[in-house]
């Protein structure tokens, strides 16, 4: 009887990669990654699970490779811990009569202008918003909306190139960045320019029609929305969180999902709760793990489930907090040193203490989640008590950063100046 696999589109070095492997493992299936550069995922290699190089832009290519696996495995089912294959695998799924996310849907939630176009027509709250093509068009937009105003590309992830601009210089210096070349975009260089919609950020999370929680969400300093610190459940009255939920399922039936996980982010603002964006996909790191710790709900282990043609089960197991902290640098320069990891690690009620980084590691922060050097994950029964160990393990972890050297003490050959 031919191995059952479970055929995962490229994975996630930092995020859910790990955990789809494992929770395949766990149930029994063989995890195949296909990926561009296998090496790039070095749980790969630890976990000894099966990757095959090739192009996974290139779908005939992919399904070659599918057909090719179907001479040895049984291929139970397809999906990506990645977003931008998740309407790959979706496209897989249908070739191959597997279950799976409706591709069409998920690509339309990728260009968040569609997207807001989708959910503004079906009366979702959402901010105020443009599309711009030029320094013009953002300006204009921006005039007519009224400052502050957030400027971000119409495809994108992470906060990549998302930044509040409160002034008409951050206006024209933001937009000089995002159409000089600077910035890699993923589509043709579209703008979208939206009214800064302020209060708490909060994240729905959602398999099939179900919203399974509500976490709570705060950032770093502005301009940038580079995420900080994550709390599960969000400290909600009952009717916030009835409201958060009426309006994600709103925006489940106006984009057409509804098969699978997605996540939902909203901030509550005068009027109430407000749509920021709709991701088609599980959340990354650490939303998941703070779900399973609080809820006891593997989300997973329960995506695969429905992905093989399973029954998934969505009962919660207990009630808990739990809540992250994202390790963000200060500056720029070269990481001499980061330690405290393994101390943290053994503070009673973490779960998780990761470092992504390695000493002698360039630091260029960009303003987006890839300015992460690590996290840590804690849970308990209650919020005060998760908070405080949180903290403690937090303070453990300590790192070194020396500035890059100028221009003028690379000439001198002086060492760097400290502020």
């Amino acid at each position: 009887m031919a191995k059952r696999a479970l055929i995962l589109i490229e994975g996630d070095s930092t995020g859910n990669g790990l955990l789809f492997v494992q929770a395949a493992q766990r149930l029994g299936l063989h995890p195949i990654t296909l990926s561009a550069d296998p090496t790039q995922y070095e749980y790969l290699a630890a976990e000894r699970t099966e990757a095959i190089r090739l192009d996974t832009d290139n779908l005939d290519a992919l399904i070659r490779e599918c057909c090719r696996l179907l001479a040895t495995y049984d291929i139970a089912g397809i999906t990506s811990p990645w977003e931008p294959f998740y309407a790959t695998a979706g496209k897989l799924c249908r070739h191959f009569n597997l279950p799976g996310p409706n591709p069409a849907s998920t690509e339309r939630c990728y260009d968040k202008f569609t997207q807001r176009e989708l959910l503004a027509g079906a009366g979702v709250p959402v901010p105020a918003y443009r599309v711009a093509a030029n320094a013009t068009d953002v300006e204009s937009s921006a005039a007519q909306i009224g400052l502050p105003v957030v400027l971000k590309p119409t495809v994108g992830r992470g906060s990549n190139g998302v930044r509040l601009c409160r002034n008409v210089d951050e206006l024209a210096e933001h937009t000089a960045y995002l159409l000089s070349g600077k910035h890699i975009w993923r589509s043709l260089p579209r703008i979208l320019v939206e009214e800064f919609a302020q209060g708490p950020q909060y994240t729905a999370h959602t398999m099939g029609n179900e919203v399974i929680g509500i976490a709570a969400a705060d950032f770093d300093p502005l301009p940038h929305f580079v995420y900080r610190g994550f709390s599960f459940p969000a400290p909600l009255t009952d009717d916030e969180h009835e409201r958060i939920v009426d309006v994600s399922l709103s925006c489940l039936r106006a984009l057409g999902l509804g098969w699978g996980p997605a996540n939902i982010e909203l901030r509550w603002t005068k009027r109430g709760p407000v749509v920021i964006e709709v991701n088609p996909r599980l959340a990354g790191t650490p939303d998941p793990q703070l779900v399973h710790l609080a809820y006891g709900v593997d989300l997973i282990t329960e995506h695969i489930k429905l992905v093989i043609g399973n029954e998934w089960n969505l009962r919660r197991r207990r009630s808990h907090t739990a809540a992250a902290r994202s390790l963000v640098p200060d500056r720029d320069g070269t990481l001499e040193w980061i330690d405290g990891g393994s101390q943290a690690a053994a503070v009673p009620g973490v779960a998780e203490v990761k470092l992504y980084v390695e000493p002698k590691t360039p630091i260029v922060r960009k303003g987006d989640d890839r300015d992460w050097i690590g996290h840590v994950i804690a849970a308990s029964p209650s919020v005060a008590q998760t908070e405080a160990i949180l903290q403690r393990a937090v303070d453990l972890i300590d790192w070194s950063i020396t500035p890059f050297p100028t221009r003028d003490e690379e000439r001198a050959g002086t060492p760097p100046h400290f502020d």
